[in-house]
């Protein structure tokens, strides 16, 4: 499906609407902010934010997200799906988790990402870049920073362990029988739980406010972010989300949007929210399929729709940021760590079978996948980088040896 040749308008936007399409974009929306709302929230919790800092976060996302997906929708007349990078908040909530980094380099390290893949795009070297990177070792990069944190849903069990068990009964239940509701579902009966048994705070909107309000945090620079955060988020981004969204768009068969205007936005969306706290916005993988497949419309060329529906409500979740960070700050710490890691077990899944699977790559996948699941932090550089860096080594010299 090609560029359309004239502008798109109103009429083209109620004449291709459904309801169909609508429900979709909503979908969209849920399933994503469900998914790692949590992980946000408790990675703001563990850098000292204040309410108003980490409502600033979800906003300045949520705004990113919204208008960079509505206008690529608009001007391809295509469900382009934009996200933020589930992977590369589990990084930076690790960093968060260990104090490695201070909030301010933590932002340079978005600005620094984020023109990366502004570059990236507006020169058209996404593709020549993402070729050269193993895909093994980017798999088992992503499994490394996920695994810490669905092995901290099980952790959280003793803790609190009729919220947390309850989620865990309803997650296991719903990966059978609902797969796309299952981490919703863990939340309602988590926060539900959670009321049951007193455990739930009291609900303070962010800034004592339900809106969410931009809040300036001046980026600082430094070669430990740059090594720890930047480089590593910048790889996974690439790899977890840019790849997989150009992916799912190539299968529902819109191939003929081309790569650059989509990186290049996902770029220019990161690098405007970072100074008040977003981190990276890319193109949606997960997600994209509801938006772009036949549930959102049987005809490809009405399904575009979607993806304006999905820009909507991320932009209402985005003016709501201050009941929203209130509402799951209220729920606690246990069960926020028990929906961060549930909400990671099918993506941790699925790069532990493409970083292990059969092939001579698997030794150094895992060792990558080993040195970035220990945390382990050496000179002031994080264990993704070192991860990257022996498994990257031993994956050459076996070549070299011909044993690869």
């Amino acid at each position: 499906m090609s560029i359309p040749a004239r502008r798109t308008t109103l009429a083209d936007l109620r004449h291709d609407w459904s309801a169909g399409a609508g429900i979709a974009g909503f979908v969209v929306v849920l399933v994503g902010a469900a998914s790692s709302i949590g992980l946000l929230v408790g990675a703001a919790r563990d850098f000292g934010l204040s309410a108003g800092q980490t409502a600033s976060w979800v906003l300045a996302c949520y705004l990113a997200i919204s208008i960079s997906g509505a206008a690529l929708t608009w001007r391809t007349r295509a469900p382009i799906s934009m996200a933020w990078s589930t992977p590369g908040l589990a990084l930076v909530a690790s960093v968060a988790a260990s104090s490695s980094l201070t909030y301010p380099e933590v932002l340079g390290a978005y600005v620094l990402s984020a023109a990366v893949m502004l570059v990236l795009g507006a020169t058209g070297a996404f593709e020549r870049v993402t070729s050269r990177l193993p895909p093994a070792l980017a798999n088992a990069l992503l499994a490394g920073v996920l695994l810490p944190f669905v092995l901290g849903a099980f952790r959280a069990l003793p803790v609190a362990p009729l919220p947390v068990g309850g989620m865990l009964a309803v997650f296991v239940l719903g990966r059978i029988y609902f797969a796309r509701w299952a981490v919703p579902a863990a939340l309602v009966v988590g926060a539900g739980l959670s009321v049951a048994a007193g455990m739930v705070g009291e609900f303070n909107p962010a800034g004592a406010s339900i809106f969410g309000t931009l809040v300036w945090t001046t980026p600082a620079f430094s070669v430990r972010a740059a090594l720890s955060l930047a480089l590593p988020m910048t790889i996974l981004t690439l790899a977890s989300q840019q790849l997989p969204g150009l992916a799912v768009l190539r299968a529902c068969g819109f191939g003929r949007v081309p790569a650059s205007p989509l990186i290049t936005a996902s770029g220019i969306g990161s690098l405007l929210a970072a100074p008040f706290g977003g981190h990276s916005t890319n193109l949606a993988a997960i997600t994209a399929a509801i938006s772009a497949g036949e549930e959102a419309h049987p005809d490809p060329a009405r399904r575009w729709p979607a993806s304006i529906s999905a820009a909507f409500f991320y932009l209402l979740l985005g003016v709501f940021a201050g009941w929203l960070v209130g509402a799951v700050a209220a729920i606690p710490v246990a069960v926020v760590s028990a929906l961060a890691g549930l909400a990671l077990v099918g993506t941790a899944l699925s790069s532990l079978v493409a970083a292990l699977g059969a092939g001579p790559e698997r030794e150094a996948a895992f060792l990558t996948l080993a040195i970035t699941a220990s945390g382990v932090t050496v000179w002031g550089v994080g264990s993704p980088v070192w991860g990257l860096l022996v498994g990257g080594a031993v994956l050459w010299l076996g070549r070299r040896r011909g044993k690869v």
